[in-house]
């Protein structure tokens, strides 16, 4: 599993123990903290205005090409929807290493990852919004599997692997994930 997807996992696990479901994990009630700005622009109101333009899909289900420089663009993605707390995309683009995880008895992804998002600094979310991957320091594994390792991040602030850790993208289904 990634460590960036460990990372929330060990947060949830800390938070409510690992025989928790993801709906026991969330027993409190979300309402009673205030969303984040980006959460409450995304938030639909009461009455869809008849103007409105229809939702746009999470940025993740942009395919890449299968090269190593696609794997690259396709985790910059994530890291980028980390940043701006984009759960649909997060959770696209993790999702096989976060169905790992579930399967080992954490929350769904889209539980685990709220409680991430709140560990993050605003100024280390701010740097994940524009951060980027050096790519000499990524590592082919197998033709359709890269490890995208802590220091290949490019940010604004210095992120170590305790904090982002290392992903492996894997190429499936047409597009690539992080599978561990």
């Amino acid at each position: 599993m990634s460590a960036a997807v460990m990372v929330g996992v060990v947060l949830v696990a800390s938070a409510c123990g690992p025989e928790k479901s993801g709906d026991e994990a969330g027993a409190k009630p979300e309402k009673s903290s205030q969303p984040s700005a980006s959460a409450r622009a995304e938030e639909p109101s009461a009455e869809p205005s008849p103007s409105a333009p229809a939702e746009k899909p999470p940025t993740g289900d942009q395919s890449m090409p299968r090269t190593k420089e696609g794997a690259i663009q396709r985790y910059e993605q994530y890291l980028r929807a980390v940043g701006r707390e984009d759960i649909d995309t997060v959770c696209e683009v993790a999702g096989p290493a976060a169905k790992q995880a579930e399967d080992q008895g954490f929350g769904p992804c889209t539980s685990t990852f709220l409680v991430t998002f709140r560990m993050i600094s605003p100024t280390q979310k701010k740097a994940l919004r524009t951060a980027t991957v050096d790519p000499q320091r990524v590592t082919m594994v197998a033709p359709d599997k890269f490890e995208m390792p802590a220091d290949s991040v490019k940010a604004s602030v210095t992120f170590s692997d305790s904090e982002i850790g290392s992903s492996t993208l894997e190429y499936l289904k047409d597009n690539w994930y992080i599978t561990d």
